[in-house]
């Protein structure tokens, strides 16, 4: 076995500082999201309550599910490839956050529908699929 694959390996199996900070993150911004909940949910809806709740809501889901994509990008990572950075796995995070939200509202307005959260669901995965392969093509500076 070369260097080169040997160095791939042990870049793959320790874990980037970037990942630990989205960690970390990710146990902030959950954190947030249920003291915040939990310290609203008693209390009677007005204007300021539904937004700190669809905000809330936000921090929580995208809390959740920062280590969720963390791992799917980790396996479906090849093995003589690099992971995805942190910023890509919390940016992928905060459109399942921000799904979430968008169908808690919709709910709330009665417009919810199985093939209108299907294409809100479908125009995140094509954006999403856009930016990474720019990222990945180079041509993207950002």
């Amino acid at each position: 076995m070369s260097n080169l694959s040997k160095d791939k390996q042990t870049n793959r199996r320790k874990m980037p500082a970037d990942h630990i900070g989205a960690l970390l993150a990710s146990l902030g911004l959950t954190t947030a999201g249920l003291l915040g909940l939990a310290a609203i949910l008693n209390t009677r809806p007005n204007v300021v309550e539904r937004w700190a709740f669809f905000l809330l809501l936000h921090f929580l889901v995208t809390g959740l599910t920062i280590p969720l994509v963390r791992y799917i990008n980790m396996r479906l990572t090849p093995p003589d490839g690099f992971a995805a950075p942190g910023g890509v796995i919390v940016r992928q995070s905060v459109w399942i956050g921000l799904f979430v939200v968008i169908c808690a509202w919709l709910q709330m307005q009665r417009g919810l529908s199985v093939p209108i959260a299907f294409f809100i669901g479908l125009v995140f995965a094509v954006l999403e699929g856009f930016l990474r392969t720019r990222e990945i093509s180079g041509d993207f500076d950002g």
